[in-house]
């Protein structure tokens, strides 16, 4: 089964086993919720993958104009229901965009919603933003566990080792990807390994 996500993703992982549906995912915890965290432990590393900064007034901006167009049609007290509608919407929009975290806690690594004991991770790969075309097009491996988010550079590529599991490996963004490798590392025992992608030629 293909496991890929540009947005919303779920997925509870045990031994051998991944579970998808709405029952199992009310019934994972969220380890960003206070409270409901594995063990209640810190994180290790924990990274929001939120939009850019910059795509806030953007948004805000394509959210007014066109507010503006209806408002142009409809004088009165209507002209302002258009606004109360676009700029509301553009929020949530960004914020739902942004939701995911990445962390590592307790032993186990959670993407969104998704994770994995770290025991069974094996090879890391750090895939820069110039490679991850190659990584989650023609190379992907249909049976991987994915979360892209675009506007996050580089991603990582961690081998599953369960062999019980069907999912290959995990692909998915993270911006402080090397940080995050470096901290697997110390529990697979194995170093990250790094795809530059094609090297433009040197002038």
């Amino acid at each position: 089964m293909s496991r890929i996500s540009t947005g919303s993703f779920s997925a509870g992982h045990t031994p051998g086993e991944t579970t998808l549906g709405p029952t199992t995912l009310d019934a994972v915890p969220d380890p960003h919720t206070p409270g409901r965290g594995p063990s209640g432990r810190e994180p290790v590393f924990d990274e929001r993958l939120s939009v850019p900064l910059w795509w806030w007034p953007v948004g805000f901006g394509v959210a007014i104009l066109l507010a503006a167009e209806v408002h142009l049609g409809y004088p009165g007290v209507r002209a302002w229901l258009p606004y109360l509608l676009t700029v509301p919407l553009t929020v949530a929009i960004l914020v739902l965009m942004g939701r995911h975290h990445v962390t590592l806690r307790a032993g186990e690594l959670w993407v969104g919603r998704a994770h994995i004991p770290t025991q069974y991770l094996g090879q890391i790969q750090l895939i820069h933003p110039n490679a991850k075309r190659c990584a989650l097009g023609p190379n992907l491996d249909p049976r991987a566990f994915v979360l892209h988010a675009g506007w996050v550079g580089p991603v990582l590529q961690i081998t599953v080792t369960d062999p019980a599991d069907p999912t290959p490996y995990w692909i998915f963004s993270v911006r402080r990807a090397e940080e995050l490798a470096a901290l697997l590392s110390g529990h697979t025992g194995g170093m990250p390994q790094e795809d530059s992608g094609p090297r433009s030629p040197s002038r």
